[in-house]
């Protein structure tokens, strides 16, 4: 069995794990915005992804990306230019709309990522400022891009799907920086670091409040709506009450991570679920 941790490792270090989160999380958007599902978009965004989150964490020191003699990195650095390649297949067939949101969210990835900045190396070790940054280009990936593939401008409703998502990624970050909470240099300034695990486990509280009660701003809100987010709003309350300074190996990177996929899934089961009791309730 070994062999397969081997291989479950290799996904969740090679990011395929939050591709398929960040997948997730489009295909919601078009769901609930009742946007047309776009084929190329989703599997630019996936491919795309992974290329992305490998090069801020393994590339950002252009010579230990390119000259890599470790062969688990070289299977990584393989599938991550294999991904890119994929990703500038698809998205050849994105508009022009798209493609500058995308050029906005690479240049934000880029600030997060590279030493531009005169008084910090990037925004990543600007203090407190690295969760809010990825929250923001979550959020822009995920609801923005679906918005401009379809050419239409940002309603009300994609304004709050924006804010509910932004606020979403705030939340799944947070295990994730009590986690590194032992390994981050002090300048970093994270939440953890700054006012302690308790009171960044009561701003997680609050923000699956916020997250939920924000539902309620929406025009154009359905029964299934307000049960899928009230659902994951409970699986986001657990999730923030349970999480720990001392986790399992797997906790953050796996089982939070898989929020998005389960919230999808859930997405997907309910969307059937009303659609056979309308056919149902037709029928008498």
């Amino acid at each position: 069995m070994k062999w397969l941790k081997s291989i479950f490792d290799f996904y969740l270090d090679a990011s395929i794990h939050v591709a398929f989160a960040l997948y997730a999380l489009l295909q919601l958007t078009f769901q609930t915005l009742n946007i047309s599902s776009n084929y190329h978009l989703s599997f630019f965004v996936f491919f795309g992804s992974i290329s992305c989150y490998n090069f801020i964490k393994y590339g950002v020191e252009a010579e230990k990306y390119v000259l890599v003699t470790n062969p688990y990195y070289r299977g990584i650095q393989f599938l991550s230019i294999s991904a890119l390649g994929f990703a500038l297949y698809h998205g050849y067939f994105l508009n022009f709309e798209v493609w500058s949101g995308v050029f906005a969210l690479v240049f934000l990835t880029g600030l997060y990522a590279l030493p531009v900045l005169p008084k910090a190396k990037n925004l990543r070790s600007w203090a407190g400022a690295k969760i809010f940054v990825v929250a923001l280009v979550w959020a822009g990936t995920t609801v923005l891009l679906p918005v401009l593939s379809a050419k239409q401008s940002v309603s009300w409703d994609g304004a709050v799907a924006i804010f509910q998502r932004f606020v979403l990624t705030l939340i799944l970050l947070i295990p994730f920086e009590i986690r590194d909470l032992a390994f981050d240099k002090p300048e970093l300034r994270t939440m953890p670091q700054r006012y302690g695990v308790t009171n960044t486990k009561i701003f997680g509280g609050l923000a699956t409040l916020v997250f939920f009660f924000s539902t309620f701003l929406k025009d154009d809100l359905s029964l299934e709506e307000l049960l899928l987010n009230g659902i994951l709003f409970l699986v986001l309350g657990s999730m923030i009450f349970i999480t720990k300074r001392n986790q399992s190996k797997y906790y953050a990177s796996f089982w939070v991570e898989a929020i998005p996929i389960f919230w999808y899934g859930l997405a997907l089961v309910l969307e059937k679920s009303f659609s056979t009791y309308s056919e149902v309730a037709l029928s008498f």
